[in-house]
């Protein structure tokens, strides 16, 4: 079975609910890919820090109810999660509102354990992370984690980097394009959107956004239901399925496409086939409120049947 590590940050969170209520539950995008992973039948791990709380005790139970590794977790002692708060439009887009500075996810690269944790990575076949997951990390821990990027891809790991950006995760913007460029270069596979890079580079065409990404293996997804993969420099437009049902939630919707592109890709999937993959799961997700829909309503026969390629 192949195998990918998900890094990021999981945090409690909190969803509308009628009457001026909220529900509890938890996500973080990779959290929410690593779920999807799992359940398309894909091995993942989820690396992060958790602290020694009932909070984090919860998560880890559910993280492996859900079929998800949790054995790179780090629980830090005195330490809680992030937490934050979903609130969505009648059209059923989402603003989020975060409590996160002291999260113990925040201090992942700066662990006595982080050494070890990174030179486990050349042992996966992917690793997937955001730009949300760099954010939680100063200048020092990128750059740990952009060397053990380094010296797994040198073993034959893919890195696939998703742009997910919040603005409040970077304050400086001159920061995060350098960032966002570095982890471009290094990246195998970069599922990017226009809602997510349009802020940092305002104005430009969908052409001129994918050209200051240099991988050979992009996706751009667009603001209608619809993406250009681009492959070896030759750009390929991909339209979605009209969703059927109501749009309720647009959370994890990209999370989600990510989970069944790379779950596809895994399975021998070219990345034309792959995007259809991402845009029919992301098209359920929207559908239901929350990051992760009922299992009952995962999609059938969503990851194609090749012979698994690496």
């Amino acid at each position: 079975m192949s195998k990918v590590a998900c890094i990021g940050e999981c945090m409690v969170e909190l969803k509308q609910a009628e009457h001026g209520l909220y529900s509890r539950g938890y996500g973080g995008d990779t959290l929410n890919t690593a779920v999807y992973l799992a359940r398309l039948a894909v091995g993942v791990d989820y690396i992060t820090a958790l602290g020694d709380d009932a909070l984090s005790d919860e998560m880890i139970a559910g993280w492996a109810a859900e079929g998800v590794g949790t054995g790179r977790v780090m629980r830090l002692a005195g330490k809680l999660p992030g937490l934050y708060m979903i609130q969505t439009d009648d059209k059923g887009e989402r603003r989020f509102f975060h409590w996160r500075d002291s999260a113990a996810a925040r201090s992942l690269m700066d662990l006595p354990e982080t050494p070890d944790i990174l030179e486990s990575l050349a042992g996966y076949d992917v690793i997937y992370l955001s730009a949300i997951t760099l954010s939680l990390y100063g200048p020092a821990g990128r750059t740990r984690l952009f060397a053990a990027l380094k010296r797994a891809r040198e073993a034959g790991v893919r890195f696939a980097f998703d742009t997910n950006f919040r603005a409040r995760g970077w304050p400086d913007l001159d920061v995060a394009r350098t960032v966002f460029q570095e982890a471009f270069t290094a990246a195998d596979i970069v599922l990017a959107s226009t809602e997510d890079l349009l802020p940092l580079y305002p104005g430009l065409s969908n052409e001129s956004l994918l050209a200051r990404i240099p991988g050979a293996e992009v996706v751009l997804k667009l603001s209608e239901p619809a993406s250009i993969v681009r492959l070896e420099g030759v750009p390929y437009p991909i339209k979605a399925k009209p969703v059927e049902a109501p749009v309720v939630d647009t959370t994890a919707a990209g999370d989600s496409f990510a989970a069944a592109y790379v779950a596809a890709r895994l399975a021998g999937a070219d990345p034309i086939e792959a995007a259809r993959a991402g845009h029919r799961l992301a098209g359920v997700v929207v559908c239901h409120p929350g990051a992760i829909i009922p299992r009952a309503e995962m999609p059938s026969g969503l990851v194609p049947n090749h012979a698994n390629s690496r």
